[in-house]
């Protein structure tokens, strides 16, 4: 049982039901600076999300979007808006950020053909992820990535000439590694035909505001931020994340992983020494990679 008709059981919500909707004030425009590009959902159904997972995957860039999709209603329409199931590379529990273990619904081979797919940050960027994700982008109305989630899009080639955002952090190293596609710093999200790009941990909540606006409009849209206490407005706007759109250098910052740009602690990360140099990772899938081409890095530091 999802959570809202769970609540919708309980005498306090049966009161709340009773009076009419009001959205909460705005203090922007509810115009978007540029209007949604929309999607066309199913007459009847469920529209099927995919979540993409394998090792490390960061909670709150998949559990963010997932908690938005699933409370999602359309008024008039029995259907829920969309069906939810998680996908890695095999059926064993995936250990995520801070510990937490999940058993996936399918594998790549077994998933159902979805219409959106969420790539949350995680440390797998195999050749089976890549392909499965451009065997679903020949069908599917978005590809979305969260985070530094858009280093394993960006390595299908599928945003290449095109613009993308991801975590502040890892702009550096983003920038570093594909040179061929137009980074937007400070964009909360960036929406280029059926790709979408969000911005770090939390910015995958505006997001999948911004899919569930395009298929069925902005009302359903504020309904869906309403019922779960969501005040973020950066959803009508792609550019609310300006505040990060200069970011310091490592003077001022500290080291950064020499692979993805994000923060590291040199005291606890892992480093190695190239050339009479250390350098630090903020992960150890991070060093391998390192490891095994490390002019690919430096040359471009």
């Amino acid at each position: 049982m999802k959570r809202r008709e769970l609540l919708r059981q309980t005498a306090a919500l049966s009161l709340v039901a009773a009076v009419p909707f009001r959205s909460a004030p705005m203090s922007v425009s509810d115009k978007a600076p540029t209007a949604p590009n929309p999607l066309k959902p199913p007459v009847q159904g469920s529209i099927p999300v995919a979540f993409l997972l394998s090792q490390g995957a960061a909670v709150i860039d998949f559990c963010g979007p997932w908690e938005v999709f699933q409370d999602v209603t359309i008024p008039g329409r029995p259907d829920q808006g969309f069906q939810l199931y998680t996908v890695a590379g095999s059926l064993d529990p995936v250990q995520i950020s801070g510990g937490m273990k999940i058993t996936p619904n399918y594998t790549l081979q077994t998933a159902p053909a979805p219409k959106v797919v969420v790539i949350p940050a995680q440390e797998g960027d195999g050749q089976a992820l890549v392909d499965w994700i451009l065997k679903s982008a020949e069908t599917a109305d978005v590809i979305m990535s969260v985070c530094t989630g858009a280093f394993l899009l960006a390595k299908t080639g599928l945003l290449a000439g095109k613009a993308a955002t991801t975590h502040h952090d890892a702009y550096r190293g983003f920038t570093r590694l594909y040179q061929d596609i137009q980074l937007k710093r400070g964009a909360r999200f960036v929406e280029e035909g059926n790709l979408a790009t969000a911005g770090g941990l939390s910015s995958g909540i505006d997001l999948v505001l911004r899919v569930v606006e395009r298929y069925f409009g902005r009302e359903v849209a504020k309904r869906t931020a309403y019922y779960m206490e969501y005040q973020g407005q950066g959803w009508m706007s792609e550019n609310s994340n300006s505040i990060y759109a200069k970011v310091g250098t490592e003077a001022d910052k500290g080291p950064y992983c020499s692979v993805c740009g994000m923060d590291v602690d040199p005291k606890t990360s892992p480093s190695s020494v190239h050339k009479g140099k250390t350098y630090y990772f903020c992960m150890p899938s991070h060093k391998e990679k390192f490891d095994g081409n490390p002019e690919q890095f430096v040359k471009t530091s």
